[in-house]
């Protein structure tokens, strides 16, 4: 071979190795080589909290309600997580503020129930002097909305007292003013209802309604920032109406069985709004009642006849449906036997936005976040426990609590005391074979019975012998007070009253 040719070749071999091995090297740099990794910004859940206004386990049918189908509820509760021990106090008042605040009413004082707008005296919520839930959230920039039922500001004098508590939008009935302004006690049908612009009677709409739009309209306006959202439904509280649904129903318990169908087809509507705006699956929805159903309606549950235990320390009255719900954040199918209450909201409301709680500001509740996230199998407390219902009094003009220290339940996952208004524990029952609280298991001489009446000592004997008093600054120019006489008879009747809910008579 021609020894240039033979030059020219191997001068091309060569660089091709050359050319090979660069290629090589630049590989084994790209597969070796650390790089930084990307830091993407997780978005703060959605929150939607859901609460029904006096409605017992015995109206749900995925708790074992016969006379009813809440279809949607059930699928909610079947793609997430229902709630077996899940206690609200008795009745609207102590409720309300226990979830906003996170303390219970023996704290904030706020024990028995006191119809702001319809009772007067310059008594209210005061946000100067209270913590709540919406607060909080704003400030880890939450987006806030509350829409529904209130009374426990009077908007005539406070016409900014939702801002002043949080909440940036709002929608609220009134609630039922004293004095000439009949309307304003209408809640479902030409509802009376208060907004930024004022209050105003919606004519020919339907309360619900007004309030599920409203909130709709808030999310899609603000579907690209965290929400916290408020739903304290009317429904099915009375009076008893018909429904847009079914506008022609007529006896009592047919108009009460349509107000509960309508609570589900409410919450159809805003799931299918979630899904349209592209958010469920960062959306953890919480449903809930803030009490038993009224006393006057009986339901079947499980094979059993149960009446509504509003205002009553029996399960009927504190033990609520409660339903979590998030397709991409809460575990699927679960029904747990984890203990929580309504002080519990607040801190769990906190944790899931990453807010931070005050240190200036004693919470009573505990954070169940990690039960509902799918990192821990059960809830950190104990024990839980519920107080307060009923009309409070007026002393010196102010609210006043009917007792010093106010009759109470605590219970662990199988035993509930009963706590008289002595701070002495009177009533032990065995939930797990005694549902209906029959056999007081007070002198039984078992042993577990004794080391937890023991174990509830302990924490009855921790609590203050005086239960706090309602904490605002009077308010002046009260437009309607109620006669202190009828508000006196009240808790005259009252005192003589039980703790225990009536059981239906059986055929």
């Amino acid at each position: 071979m021609n020894f240039k040719i033979r030059q020219i070749i191997n001068i091309i071999s060569y660089s091709t190795l050359v050319m090979c091995f660069i290629a090589l090297t630049s590989c084994a740099q790209k597969t070796f080589t650390k790089t930084k990794p990307t830091i993407t910004k997780v978005k703060k859940p959605n929150i939607l909290f859901i609460m029904l206004d006096d409605l017992g386990k015995e109206w749900v049918e995925t708790y074992g309600a016969e006379e009813i189908k809440t279809p949607n509820i059930d699928k909610l509760a079947e793609e997430g997580m229902q709630f077996k021990n899940a206690w609200s106090m008795p009745q609207c008042t102590p409720s309300r503020v226990t979830l906003l605040t996170g303390q219970y009413p023996w704290r904030h004082g706020w024990i028995n129930h006191f119809d702001v707008p319809r009772w007067g005296h310059g008594a209210h919520f005061d946000a100067e002097l209270n913590q709540s839930f919406a607060k909080v959230m704003k400030s880890e920039g939450y987006m806030t909305c509350a829409a529904g039922k209130w009374q426990i500001n009077d908007f005539r004098l406070q016409p900014n007292a939702m801002n002043d508590h949080g909440f940036d939008e709002y929608a609220m009935w009134t609630g039922k003013e004293g004095g000439e302004n009949n309307g304003s006690g209408k809640r479902y049908w030409d509802p009376y209802i208060h907004t930024k612009a004022g209050s105003k009677t919606y004519k020919g709409k339907f309360g619900e309604d007004v309030f599920t739009d409203f909130i709709i309209d808030f999310m899609t306006e603000n579907k690209e920032k965290p929400m916290m959202i408020y739903y304290p439904m009317c429904l099915p509280h009375g009076p008893l109406v018909s429904t847009p649904s079914e506008p022609n129903v007529t006896s009592k318990m047919d108009k009460h069985k349509a107000m509960v169908r309508y609570t589900d087809v409410m919450l159809k509507k805003l799931t299918d709004a979630l899904d349209e705006l592209k958010i469920r699956d960062n959306t953890i929805i919480v449903w809930t009642t803030d009490n038993g159903t009224a006393g006057n309606i009986i339901g079947t549950m499980n094979g059993r006849k149960v009446r509504g235990g509003k205002t009553y320390l029996t399960e009927n009255g504190v033990n609520a449906p409660f339903i979590v719900n998030s397709p991409r954040l809460v575990p699927k199918g679960i029904v747990t036997d984890a203990l929580i209450d309504f002080s519990d909201l607040l801190p769990t409301f906190a944790e899931l936005g990453g807010a931070k709680l005050s240190k200036k500001i004693k919470t009573d509740g505990k954070s169940f976040a990690p039960l509902l996230l799918g990192k821990s199998n059960d809830s950190p407390r104990e024990w839980t426990m519920a107080l307060g219902s009923r009309a409070a009094t007026l002393e010196n003009g102010r609210v006043k609590n009917i007792y010093k220290f106010r009759d109470r339940v605590i219970r662990n996952k199988r035993f509930k005391a009963f706590v008289n208004t002595n701070q002495k524990i009177v009533e032990i029952y065995d939930l797990t074979s005694d549902i209906e609280e029959e056999k007081n298991l007070i002198n039984v001489k078992n042993a577990e019975v004794v080391e937890t009446l023991k174990f509830f000592d302990k924490i009855v004997n921790k609590l203050p012998s005086e239960d706090a008093q309602p904490k605002y600054n009077k308010l002046e120019g009260s437009l309607f007070d109620v006669d202190l006489e009828v508000l006196k008879k009240q808790h005259r009747s009252n005192k003589k009253k039980s703790n225990h809910s009536p059981k239906p008579k059986r055929k």
